[in-house]
């Protein structure tokens, strides 16, 4: 029997490092091991010293496991990217040169616009429509991280603008949240900076022609909203109430503006300790899911959407798509 070659993609992000190994069988990709850690390597940055030595250390630690599993795994092929903290850092190549020599994965930070054609292609890989790209509507995909929130209009399958914009969950919390559970005023505070954020974008994108500025409630036959990353992911879960994560359930799951609305409100009026209790809620991800709500909340209010697709897949099964030159419609 033929054993089938092995590749892994690595995610690291300003909040989480995620590892995806699989494999190519009759030209589909196969996904055999999946993990996350949150390592929240953008933790106390700031411009004039870039990561700091304790979130370094916490998420080199974490690429060494990773670097385990691949060897356990016996992958032939690796590719590691780092986006939003790693690509602006001061002391990023002390950071890339350090977990080459620890770990052995040779990483390498992309820029917004490579990220963003690689989360597209993950994305569309496991949505419904994804099977045929000409079927595609116009679509605009949100991915909100930890350091940065991408918006990738599409249509087609075909991208037609990306932003990465410096509005990240990590230094949200970290700037506005001060208080357990957080005041009304710190709430409003930072959703104000998230409005005036996406509202300049708004402006740009209707400048493309790509939404109508006149539709107040877009056509879902036409025009799609679609969201990717944990913070999306996890309002998914709470709002179907999963006990453990199912990738499956997430796939493809509507989520509406009322629903996230609701969360959101009872998310932040609970204190920390009764947002660990959520089963729901990836732990790690008590604080910052807070902001992530927020984001969501303000970009479907500014464009329109009252509800979203849900993709679990993104930047992570991109990479590999990309890697393997494998047809969007060919993951899980």
């Amino acid at each position: 029997m033929t054993m089938l070659k092995k590749y892994a993609s690595i995610d690291i992000g300003t909040n989480t490092l995620r590892l995806l190994i699989a494999e190519v069988d009759n030209k589909k990709l196969k996904p055999i091991f999946l993990k996350r850690m949150i390592t929240r390597l953008g933790g106390g940055y700031r411009e004039e010293v870039g990561i700091t030595k304790e979130a370094k250390e916490r998420t080199i630690k974490a690429l060494e496991v990773f670097s385990e599993k691949i060897r356990e795994y016996d992958v032939k092929e690796v590719k590691a990217v780092a986006t939003s903290v790693v690509r602006r850092a001061k002391n990023k190549q002390d950071f890339l040169k350090d977990v080459l020599e620890r770990t052995g994965i040779e990483v390498k930070a992309i820029l917004g616009d490579e990220e963003a054609r690689l989360s597209l292609l993950g994305v569309l890989s496991v949505i419904k429509a994804g099977t045929d790209l000409k079927s595609v509507p116009k679509c605009l995909v949100v991915d909100i991280g930890g350091g940065s929130t991408e918006f990738i209009a599409a249509d087609g399958g075909r991208i037609a603008g990306a932003w990465s914009l410096e509005m990240g969950v990590v230094h949200l919390t970290e700037n506005y949240l001060k208080t357990d559970p957080p005041t009304k005023r710190e709430l409003n505070a930072m959703e104000d900076e998230i409005e005036r954020i996406i509202y300049d974008l708004r402006f740009t994108i209707y400048d493309l022609g790509f939404l109508n500025p006149k539709s107040e409630i877009r056509n879902p036959e036409s025009e799609v909203f679609i969201g990717t990353a944990g913070t999306i992911t996890t309002l998914a879960a709470i709002d179907q109430g999963l006990e453990k994560y199912e990738p499956e359930k997430i796939n493809n799951f509507m989520l509406t503006y009322n629903a996230v609305q609701r969360i959101y409100q009872h998310l932040a009026s609970l204190p920390l300790k009764q947002r660990e209790e959520i089963l729901s809620l990836e732990k790690g991800r008590e604080d910052i899911i807070i902001p992530g709500a927020a984001i969501l909340l303000k970009a479907m209010e500014c464009f329109g959407f009252n509800k979203m697709a849900v993709s679990d897949a993104g930047l992570l099964e991109g990479i590999l798509l990309d890697s393997c030159k494998l047809q969007v419609a060919s993951c899980r």
